[in-house]
């Protein structure tokens, strides 16, 4: 159970009602995430506005979406990584052993998603100062400083979403619970990495 109210339009604060139609609409559902949000109007309107400027950035799609899948797993935010889990299948159209990898840590064996998941640690386990092998290494992937900086913001929106997940507490809509992720499993990848 949440520890936030989740809010429906008709329950939400006035600001948040306009934001959560549009949720609705492209969804289908209100995510609990959002429906969370909605109890602070400005913290909603962050989320859908960074996210529709990430949309704009030279990733494609895939590549957002293994950004966000990696910092989901990092920030042991379930509910992130079921949601961007269901968006990689659905809409990247990603196989199923890619997306299994990226939810786990591991490489998927495709060169540019496991350039950018590498990167997105990198990013996040420096807090942005990563290396020059960690830049040399997205560089050789064929990515510019352009798609860095990128990274860096998807990076940033993951961590408004998953962490007021965790905050929230958030139990996972009916419609993503295929997609649900056990924390272990990258805890452990991340242990074995480690030794």
């Amino acid at each position: 159970m949440s520890r936030l109210p989740l809010h429906t339009v008709e329950s939400a604060p006035e600001a948040s009602r306009p934001l959560l139609e549009r949720s609705l609409a492209s969804n289908g559902f209100l995510p609990n995430l959002v429906a969370s949000l909605a109890n602070a109007p400005v913290a909603l309107e962050t989320y859908l506005s960074v996210g529709e400027i990430n949309g704009r950035s030279g990733l494609t799609l895939a590549e957002r979406e293994a950004v966000q899948i990696t910092a989901a797993a990092i920030h042991g935010c379930g509910f992130c990584v079921a949601g961007h889990t269901a968006v990689a299948l659905k809409k990247a159209q990603l196989a199923e052993p890619v997306v299994a990898a990226l939810r786990t840590g591991h490489a998927s064996g495709d060169t540019r998603l496991d350039a950018v998941a590498a990167f997105t640690r990198a990013v996040i386990s420096t807090r942005g100062a990563v290396t020059d092998d960690a830049r040399t290494a997205f560089s050789a992937a064929g990515f510019s400083d352009a798609n860095a900086l990128e990274v860096i913001l998807g990076v940033s929106l993951a961590t408004l979403c998953n962490f007021a997940n965790n905050f929230a507490q958030n139990e996972l809509n009916p419609q993503l619970a295929n997609y649900r992720w056990n924390a272990a499993d990258y805890a452990k990848h991340a242990t074995e990495q480690a030794a």
